[in-house]
């Protein structure tokens, strides 16, 4: 079950209307049955009037106490349905039947592998189980080992009889030219917002088919049937029990970056560690950086030996950026033997959905910024799944995470600013205690920066600000989208860095969310956007001077924007940290 967004909700019960709107087509003649007309059944495939004869028998006669004797029937469908002409159905049609009769006879089959997991070139132990549940008479032919590329026939000659447990073994050699297991549409670069993908038939699909699976060719009622199982690998879980997960082939080497992001906000190097995993026994080979144009790496390259399989090591480089602005990828790349790996893993697992293994690129982002700072200690106080304090720290500021319980004046005022992380008033009910020293820390000189939260489940309301705001639903959702500047006069669009329209290009999956709609005179409006069609937001940036401090409330989406790199954004979350730190009017007058 979907968890995330805070969109939790209780079920009803009973019956409930749905309204459909006709958008194309004829109105069908009965309104309380959208699927009038329109045919379901195997009559409309030629060759499926005797199929749906059998089928209909089949339903009427069946017998739950002994479900295999509808298993003569199910043979003679399946007969039909390999032979019909329509490829789009049989395919479809006759891996059902296939399912249908091995449910009715309890027929289990399963192949396991001796390890979770190979690298190309391996050879595993696989050990097969198959049994029969039924009185139905059943004879294994034969089985066949597929690994994508070729395939291996074993011939068999054993009966498998009612509840008689046949178990099999034999080795499997994984070609090693074999394809990395991981998501088919991540193999191949995509664009913004969509993946590449080149067999058709696989979009759409949670998991591609796996490369990796036996066919058992079982003789029932003189008709050789063919069933495909997957290789898998099983163990038992102290608290689970059985656990099946896939087999999965991996390059013998990974890497890992420190960061997907790495901000270099001075000309000074860094050193940038990199993790390398081996899948393999006695790993060895040198590890180097590929690196943009103009930046400059040492060592050139770093040896590794005689690393274990399942066991990391660790290599640190010191990376140098420009000194002008600029941004571009560093990749890991691991050269052994006369292969050059450059894939970082990622394993998925949760309970309920398949383990699945994820491979791409080992890199990061890095980005040469020219910001100047004013101030440098900033207390957080962490909101859901926030990440914006590691992405300061890397531009130089000195971030403390602040438990919201330990909030009062004396803690607050060693901060030049104070940040509110995504939705820390939906999530942290002590706020609701802790919040007049928030506003009083502001009242004495001091920067609040709140990101955004829903109105929904807001734990604190009258007082999230020091004047009236209301928070609504209003977003922009086209990253694209143009930006006017409301206050292009402003300290925070002016110190300490100026702010242009360039500083809003390359951001990421929206400009922000959950704007405030109404606002009392205090607050000025710093920006103006909006989606296509849509009236203009200005509530993405509000910022009110209170007593001797500055309040500001921003529903700009800093917590994708900073992750990603976005140099902008960077820029712009700067300046609102520094605000009131300068004499900016004398400046200006200046």
């Amino acid at each position: 079950m979907h968890k995330s967004q805070g969109f939790g909700s209780t079920g009803s019960r009973g019956s409930e209307k749905e309204y459909l709107k006709l958008i194309k087509g004829e109105m069908p003649g009965d309104k309380a049955n959208i699927f009038e007309g329109i045919n379901t059944t195997w009559t409309r495939i030629k060759g499926g009037n005797k199929i749906k004869e059998i089928l209909d028998g089949v339903e009427k006669n069946f017998d739950f106490k002994n479900p295999s004797a509808s298993i003569p029937d199910l043979v003679k469908t399946y007969n039909l349905i390999i032979n019909l002409e329509d490829d789009h159905w049989r395919k479809i049609k006759e891996k059902q039947i296939k399912e249908i009769i091995a449910d009715c006879a309890g027929l289990y089959l399963e192949v396991i592998s001796d390890s979770p997991n190979a690298i190309p070139g391996a050879e595993i132990e696989l050990k097969m189980e198959l049994i029969n549940r039924s009185l139905q008479k059943m004879h294994l032919n034969s089985y066949t080992i597929n690994n994508g590329l070729d395939s291996t026939l074993v011939h068999q000659n054993k009966n498998l009889e009612n509840n008689k447990k046949v178990n099999l073994k034999n080795h499997f050699s994984i070609p090693k030219t074999a394809p990395y297991s991981s998501a088919y549409w991540l193999n191949k670069k995509g664009t913004l917002g969509m993946y590449k993908v080149t067999d058709s038939d696989r979009i759409g699909m949670p998991i591609a088919p796996s490369d990796n699976f036996v066919i058992f060719s079982i003789d029932i009622n003189g008709m050789v049937i063919p069933f495909e199982r997957v290789i898998k690998y099983k163990y038992n879980d102290p608290v689970k029990g059985e656990v099946y997960q896939p087999f999965e082939i991996f390059p013998k080497i990974t890497s890992q970056m420190a960061s997907n992001v790495i901000i270099f906000n001075e000309d000074h190097p860094k050193e940038i560690p990199v993790k390398i995993f081996a899948h393999e026994d006695d790993i060895k080979g040198k590890v180097r950086l590929k690196i943009p144009n103009g930046w400059k790496v040492s060592p050139i390259e770093i040896p590794i030996a005689k690393i274990k399989k399942g066991e990391e090591k660790e290599v640190i480089f010191v990376v140098s950026p420009t000194k002008e602005q600029s941004e571009g990828m560093i990749q890991a790349e691991i050269v052994s033997g006369d292969l050059t790996y450059t894939k970082l893993l990622i394993e998925i697992d949760y309970n309920h959905i398949p383990r699945q293994s994820v491979l791409i690129p080992s890199e990061s982002k890095v980005v040469r910024l020219n910001l100047i700072k004013k101030g440098n200690a900033i207390g957080y106080v962490k909101g859901a799944g926030d990440e914006v304090p590691k992405y300061l720290q890397q531009i130089g500021y000195k971030v403390t995470i602040i438990d919201p319980a330990s909030i009062s004046d004396e803690l607050l005022h060693k901060y030049d600013a104070v940040m509110i992380g995504i939705r820390a008033y939906n999530t942290k009910e002590v706020l609701k205690q802790k919040q007049k020293y928030i506003l009083n820390y502001v009242k004495k000189g001091g920067n609040v920066i709140v990101q955004y939260n829903t109105s929904h489940r807001l734990l604190v309301k009258e007082d999230l600000a020091p004047f009236a705001l209301r928070l609504s639903r209003d977003r922009v959702t086209d990253e694209h989208s143009k930006v006017e500047f409301l206050a292009p006069n402003s300290e925070v669009m002016n110190y300490p860095n100026k702010i242009t329209k360039n500083d809003f290009d390359g951001w990421v999956q929206e400009r922000g969310l959950y704007f405030p709609d109404k606002w009392a005179k205090e607050f000025t409006p710093i920006l103006s956007m909006n989606d296509k069609g849509e009236s203009a937001k200005k509530g993405s940036l509000l910022i009110a001077k209170y007593g001797k401090g500055y309040y500001m409330y921003t529903g700009l989406s800093f917590f994708r924007e900073l992750p990603a790199g976005v140099p902008g954004a960077y820029k712009l979350l700067t300046n609102m940290i520094s605000i009131g730190k300068n004499d900016f009017e004398k400046e200006v007058k200046e």
